[in-house]
């Protein structure tokens, strides 16, 4: 039976993959991240307390348990945190990387390294979506950091895999973070005002589409890069007034700006959609749009 270990399992991401493998019978599922589970499910899973920025703990979880797959979705992820934190953002998203991958290479280099990567890498001024062999120009310390990691593991002799998105929306138990969804929609219930940017284009990527392109990279041991996001890039503002339109709330309070107007500490790219087709034809990833995924997030929040 594959045994897979996931770290930061108390995250979007880290949980939507937890709870669909939980329907598998097929897989042991080690779920790790920093401090106490905060799934409410408690059963199905083995759940280890670990700081991947500390080997000695990679360590002993990793020979405890010897995962066939691990997939790594802990990271530093608050774009304008990691500007200021740089220490704290280099520790997790680049030497903890380090870590497991030094820990995979000791204890015989068989096992798969899932890792997540970011839109951020590139700089956005490409004018079309971006394809797996475009060569990354980070403007943000985020970025750059996930641009190492990445690099990390190029330079490795272990089975690797980067899957990288872009802003992923959705919910799960107990959640630490927002997302540009859950934001806008919450605002504009509470008839607040809010000012969205218009110069900016996303692909918004439905957790569960991103758990899954996971999943089907562990299940058919695909190597080498992945781009994983919804299948429609939206500029920020488009997006917010679908969410506006979906749950049938008042578009005035929305007020369009720029980027340049938000004063931000880190600098974000204008247009970061992803061509996804390499992940579609190779791996059998097929996202939802962007409408559907409001409708399964909706049932949920119900």
């Amino acid at each position: 039976m594959k045994k897979i270990l996931i770290t930061g399992s108390n995250g979007l991401l880290g949980q939507k993959i937890v709870n669909t493998l939980l329907k598998r019978t097929d897989v042991q599922i080690i779920a790790t991240s920093s401090g106490v589970n905060r799934l409410l499910a408690k059963d199905g899973y083995t759940y280890e307390s670990l700081d991947i920025t500390q080997k000695s703990q990679v360590e002993s979880v990793f020979k405890k348990h010897q995962p066939d797959v691990i997939i790594n979705t802990a990271a530093m992820t608050n774009v304008d945190a990691c500007e200021t934190k740089r220490e704290e953002c280099w520790a997790i998203n680049v030497a903890a990387v380090q870590n497991i991958v030094d820990v995979i290479s000791e204890n015989g280099n068989s096992c798969h390294l899932i890792h997540l990567s970011t839109d951020f890498v590139f700089d956005g001024e490409k004018g079309s979506e971006y394809v797996e062999t475009d060569i990354p120009n980070p403007l943000s310390y985020y970025g750059l950091s996930k641009f190492e990691s990445e690099k990390i593991l190029q330079k490795s002799t272990i089975n690797w895999a980067i899957a990288r998105t872009i802003i992923v929306y959705g919910i799960v138990d107990n959640m630490s973070r927002s997302n540009i969804v859950l934001w806008a929609k919450e605002a504009l219930t509470k008839g607040q005002k809010i000012n969205v940017v218009d110069d900016q284009f996303r692909s918004p990527t439905l957790a569960e589409d991103l758990a899954d392109g996971c999943i089907l990279i562990a299940d058919k041991k695909a190597k080498g890069l992945f781009h994983l996001s919804g299948p429609k890039t939206l500029s920020i503002l488009e997006l917010v007034y679908l969410v506006a339109d979906f749950w049938k709330l008042d578009k005035s309070l929305v007020t369009p700006s720029k980027s340049d107007n938000l004063n931000q500490a880190a600098k974000r790219p204008p247009r970061t959609g992803f061509d996804i087709s390499k992940a579609r034809i190779e791996l059998g990833y097929a996202p939802k749009s962007f409408e559907e995924g409001l409708g399964i997030l909706d049932a949920q929040l119900k």
